[in-house]
């Protein structure tokens, strides 16, 4: 299995409640969360935006005890659902990474209550990696009526850091393609022989 795949797999397998306690450089509501929070700093960084509020950061801060390049962690946040329930919604921000070992990339989650990862896709077919100058960058899901809770933010994969900024959660009408994971796709209908 490709390691944006087990990502696929760990960002979709963390639960609801299962997040981190808030990074207290952090704005309220984002949170520091993922497989390995605790190895990872966050914040504000008023050097890197042109903007007044200044860009969101996460980066790695320590090796974990097994000097793993996988670790992750994200910068995210949650909102109920209510306003866009029945809607294609899109999450937009500028990304900027420096030294990234793995993959970072923008993420969304919409969770009902019978479904937990009712809509997900998670940029791991789109990653970026290394170092990178500004890029916009967006995910796009369908929010299904019963919605509860839409989560978002970005990865930051292995070692570097990424910023966002200039980030925007708006209703996109059906022209709008949303994103789908490759391994999402499907399988042919028919055998190529």
């Amino acid at each position: 299995m490709k390691p944006h795949y087990i990502l696929l797999a760990a960002v979709a397998a963390t639960s609801l409640y299962a997040i981190a306690a808030p990074d207290t450089s952090l704005p309220d509501p984002w949170i520091l969360s993922g497989k390995s929070p605790q190895l990872f700093d966050a914040g504000i960084d008023q050097s890197a935006t042109g903007g007044t509020k200044g860009a969101k950061f996460i980066r790695r801060a320590k090796d974990g005890d097994k000097g793993d390049d996988k670790d992750w962690a994200t910068i995210m946040q949650q909102i109920a659902a209510d306003d866009y329930r029945g809607k294609r919604v899109r999450f937009q921000a500028r990304v900027k990474t420096q030294n990234v070992s793995d993959w970072a990339g923008l993420w969304m989650r919409v969770d009902t209550p019978a479904k937990p990862n009712a809509s997900f896709y998670n940029s791991g077919d789109k990653p970026i990696k290394g170092s990178t100058d500004w890029q916009i960058r967006d995910v796009v899901l369908d929010v299904p009526g019963d919605a509860s809770v839409i989560s978002f933010g970005v990865i930051d994969g292995g070692k570097g850091e990424v910023w966002i900024d200039g980030l925007k959660l708006d209703v996109v009408d059906a022209s709008v393609a949303t994103s789908v994971q490759a391994a999402q796709r499907g399988l042919p209908r028919k055998p190529s022989l």
